[in-house]
């Protein structure tokens, strides 16, 4: 009886024990995995930017018959300034970022790490952009994209989608503006650290490289209609 009688005892203790641990462990693990936030369907979310860039592409249009019909009657079109500084690209003086993934070792992937932490993660790429503009860069392009305020980096398995198009494979990031300033923005940017740390671990590639003369290419996409207006 006595020994029933512990059992009795000890049985629901070492359950919520081991739900207590359980529970700990997954609060640890959603912690640590800091570059392992991009497991998305890649098919949903090329469905859902085809679908916002045909609906911005109708705005657009809508804009154009606007602005055609003001030509024709010889009415004076008011555009903003951040329009007219999109459709151009820039040149000057700047700086590129490279980012590769890393090769998957002969033998497979080691204990403690997976294949995901072999590749460039969309959170690499928006840390590398967010720390340009925190160092005073003047244009921003991602591959051969014109980078503005909506734009959304996605990676998708080993690709990356940016306004509809699927890019592989390294990433360049270019930027124009101040080298010495946006250098040392990347090199105290702790989102780029992590990466640089993966990076010197498993071999991912990072470079960065100054130039006196980079071009930003001109945004081509679609653009809102609150960026010009038929003045009456």
């Amino acid at each position: 009886m006595r020994s029933t009688t512990v059992w009795r005892v000890l049985v629901p203790v070492v359950l919520l024990l081991i739900g207590l641990l359980l529970a700990t462990s997954a609060r640890l693990a959603a912690g640590t995995d800091l570059r392992a936030e991009r497991r998305t369907n890649l098919v949903d979310l090329i469905r859902a930017e085809q679908d916002r860039v045909e609906a911005e592409t109708a705005n657009v249009s809508e804009l154009q018959n606007q602005l055609d019909a003001a030509a024709k009657a010889k009415v004076p079109v008011e555009t903003d300034p951040e329009l007219e500084s999109l459709i151009s690209e820039v040149e000057g003086a700047g700086l590129t970022v490279t980012l590769e993934d890393a090769p998957i070792p002969a033998d497979g992937v080691p204990d403690g790490w997976n294949a995901d932490d072999y590749v460039v993660h969309e959170q690499d790429v928006q840390a590398v952009i967010n720390a340009l503009w925190a160092g005073g860069a003047e244009a921003i392009g991602v591959m051969d994209q014109r980078i503005i305020a909506t734009s959304a980096v996605r990676c998708v398995g080993s690709t990356l989608l940016l306004h509809g198009q699927v890019y592989a494979p390294p990433y360049t990031v270019i930027a124009v503006g101040p080298t010495d300033r946006m250098q040392r923005a990347i090199d105290v940017s702790p989102r780029v650290a992590i990466y640089r740390q993966y990076a010197d671990l498993l071999g991912l590639g990072f470079d960065v490289s100054d130039s006196d003369s980079v071009t930003v290419p001109a945004y081509e996409g679609p653009l809102s209609a609150r960026y010009a207006q038929v003045v009456e």
